[in-house]
C-alpha cells in the first residue's frame, strides 16, 4: 500500500490502521496485517474547517474509544488533534485541538500511560521557528488536554543523526515497554526526504523520570536504517529497501505495557522505499516487519550529567 506513517494496533481478532489520505484521516480493518492493504477504506473524518496539511494520524483505544491524534496545519501552524469514537470505522467526533504546553509547533504525537501516569510524547519546535525538531513528553490530564510543561526528551545532536538535515529531525516517536518494565521511545532521525533516514531508540533508565532529559539514553546509532556508516555497532543495514522509517509497534490497543516477552519477534510496520527505486515521498509504502526485543545492551554517552554508560534491552528491527 502505497503512502506514509504508518499507524496499526490490534484489538481482538482485528489489525485496525489510521492513514492520512484525502484531505482527512481514513481507518481500514482486517484480520492479518498484510490484509490492511485491500481491507476497504473508511473515510472517518474530513478537514472541512481548513485545518490544512493532515500528517500521521495515530490510533490508539483508549477509555473504551478509539482515538485518532494526528497533525494538521500550514507551516507553522501545524498542532496536533484528536478524533474518537466507539467503533473503529465510524461515527468519530469532530476534530478537538489538543492542548499542549507552549502551543508551538507540534507534530506526530501519541499518548500513553506508564507507571499509572498518563503521557503525551511528540515532535515539535523549541520556537516559532524550525531550527530542528525534537521530541517532547508531558504529563495528560485527559485524552486532550496536557497538565504541567513540556519537557524536552530528545535532540537531533549526535553525528549519525544529522547526515541529513537543516533541519535536523527528531520525529514519529512510538513508546514500548520492554520486559524488564522500563520505557523505551523508539523515534526516527534525519530527513524524511532522504534514504538515509532511520529509526534510534531512547531507553529510560531504571526508576527514571520520564521528564527527565538526562535519565534517558540514547542508542549509539540507527537500529533500523540503509544507510551502514550510522548503524549501531552490531546493528545491519537493510537489504530490500532504503530509509525505513516512522514506524509502528502492532501491540494490543496500542497498549506500550503490553509487549511481548524477551526473546519474541512482534510485529510492526514502517515506510520505505524498494532499493532500486529513487527515494522521493511519492515512492514510499506500508511494509510488515518484526522486532525481538535484544538484551544487556549497554549505550553510552558523555559530557552530560548522570553515569556515562546504561544497560539494558534494545531493539532489533527485521524487514
Amino acid at each position: 500500500m502505497g503512502g506514509a506513517d504508518p499507524s496499526v494496533i490490534r484489538v481482538g481478532d482485528l489489525y485496525v490502521s489510521a492513514k492520512s489520505v484525502d484531505g482527512g484521516v481514513a481507518v481500514r480493518s482486517a484480520t492479518t496485517l498484510e490484509g490492511i492493504a485491500t481491507a476497504p477504506k473508511r473515510q472517518v473524518w474530513r478537514d472541512t474547517g481548513g485545518l490544512g496539511e493532515v500528517w500521521a494520524p495515530e490510533i490508539v483505544h483508549l477509555d473504551g474509544r478509539y482515538r485518532i491524534y494526528f497533525g494538521a496545519g500550514i507551516g507553522a501552524a501545524h498542532r496536533m488533534y484528536h478524533i474518537s469514537s466507539s467503533s473503529p470505522d465510524t461515527g468519530y467526533s469532530a476534530a478537538t485541538k489538543v492542548s499542549l504546553p507552549g502551543d508551538k509547533w507540534a507534530i506526530d504525537g501519541v499518548p500513553f500511560t506508564f507507571n499509572g501516569h498518563r503521557w503525551f510524547v511528540w515532535s515539535g519546535w523549541a520556537g516559532d521557528t524550525n531550527v530542528e525538531q525534537n521530541l517532547y513528553i508531558a504529563r495528560m490530564s485527559s485524552p486532550t488536554a496536557a497538565t504541567g510543561g513540556r519537557y524536552v526528551i530528545s535532540q537531533p545532536r549526535e553525528p549519525w543523526e544529522r547526515v541529513v538535515g537543516n533541519p535536523y529531525i527528531n520525529e514519529a516517536p512510538q513508546p514500548v515497554v520492554d520486559p524488564s518494565g522500563r520505557l523505551h521511545v523508539a523515534y526516527s532521525a534525519n530527513g524524511s526526504w532522504s534514504s538515509k533516514y532511520c529509526i534510534a531508540d531512547l531507553r529510560l533508565r531504571a526508576g527514571g523520570d520520564p521528564t527527565y532529559v538526562w535519565d534517558w539514553y540514547k542508542s549509539n546509532g540507527c537500529l533500523f536504517g540503509s544507510y551502514a556508516p550510522s548503524m549501531m555497532a552490531g546493528w545491519d543495514a537493510t537489504l530490500n529497501v532504503d530509509g525505513p522509517g516512522h514506524h509502528t509497534f502492532v501491540l494490543p490497543r496500542g497498549d506500550v505495557t503490553a509487549g511481548p516477552p524477551s526473546g519474541n519477534r512482534f510485529p510492526t510496520m514502517y515506510h520505505a522505499v524498494a532499493k532500486g527505486t529513487p527515494y522521493s515521498w511519492s515512492n514510499r509504502y506500508w511494509y510488515t516487519g518484526t522486532a525481538v526485543w535484544w538484551g544487556s545492551t549497554t549505550y553510552r554517552r558523555g559530557n552530560v550529567p548522570g553515569p556515562t554508560t546504561d544497560t539494558g534491552f534494545s531493539l532489533k528491527f527485521f524487514e
